[in-house]
């Protein structure tokens, strides 16, 4: 199959628009349209539904999804073994959360390559969902996340507990004023939602939510308001951040996430094992019931 008719149908999808499809894969709205009119030809299957200025997915569309999404990742990475240098003879695909990579990941990821010099990494940003879905499906060798995915054969290790404290630009605020003015929700995952929820009863709603800590971040220091943030990076920013004193801190912990097994386990093993000797990590915990 060609994966360019993947590539359209994936944009088709997340744009649910032809013209605009086109724009982002620099073709016209008719090479689109005769794109998807091949793939379903191919697939003998109706992928849209195509109203006026109304593209829905069908049932086979929605199906078709996490295929493609498979396929063409697994496409890239055979490419890029393909393409190795010799001084580079090991290759890992890894990912985690927006907001993992800013807070706890990154300073991992120069370590990796201090220590592991002959590595070819790829490094990506995703979704919880897109990262359990490539790690069956082969084409993730790591994941870096906060809510451990309860499936089958999956195992995961507690790499680091993060303290979230919240902060404001103003000084000497109480919580609940705080979170009344120019409050910025931070998506730090279903457990810290949780927690959220049983210590603070506001139905004030956030001025801003985002699952990007460089985006929350970025916004505090140049328009105020308050957020929860890592303390790790707090001493950064001691001029224009103030810790919130009657807030208590919401802990959530750092798992890395993978298959058993496979022909890359003991570089899995090596990885995770510098991302957990981070300075600011906590050692290695299995997670029970893995």
């Amino acid at each position: 199959m060609d994966t360019e008719l993947l590539k359209t149908f994936l944009e088709v999808s997340r744009t649910r628009h032809f013209g605009k499809a086109a724009e982002h894969l620099y073709l016209t709205p008719s090479a689109v349209s005769f794109r998807i009119r091949q793939l379903e030809s191919q697939l003998g299957v109706t992928l849209f539904t195509r109203l006026r200025n109304n593209i829905q997915l069908t049932s086979s569309g929605e199906a078709l999804i996490p295929h493609a999404e498979s396929m063409l990742l697994a496409w890239a990475r055979a490419q890029h073994e393909v393409a190795l240098s010799e001084r580079q003879t090991q290759q890992l695909a890894v990912a985690g959360t927006a907001n993992l990579w800013d807070a706890y990941l990154q300073e991992g990821l120069h370590r990796l390559y201090c220590e592991l010099p002959a590595l070819s990494l790829r490094a990506d940003i995703r979704t919880p969902e897109q990262m359990t879905r490539a790690l069956l499906g082969r084409t993730l060798d790591l994941a870096f996340l906060t809510d451990p995915a309860r499936i089958e054969g999956v195992t995961h290790v507690a790499l680091h507990t993060m303290a979230l404290q919240l902060v404001s630009t103003s000084p000497g605020l109480d919580a609940a004023s705080a979170m009344a003015q120019d409050y910025v929700r931070i998506d730090w995952g279903t457990a810290f939602n949780t927690q959220h929820a049983k210590l603070f009863n506001t139905n004030t709603p956030p001025l801003l939510h985002t699952g990007a800590l460089r985006i929350a971040l970025d916004y505090l220091l140049y328009h105020g308001g308050s957020a929860f943030l890592p303390t790790s990076m707090l001493h950064h920013y001691r001029e224009q951040l103030h810790i919130v004193a009657d807030a208590p801190p919401i802990t959530r912990e750092v798992y890395a996430a993978y298959l058993p097994g496979g022909e890359r386990q003991a570089l899995i093993d090596t990885v995770i094992e510098l991302f957990g000797t981070s300075p600011q990590g906590a050692g290695l915990t299995p997670v029970p019931g893995d």
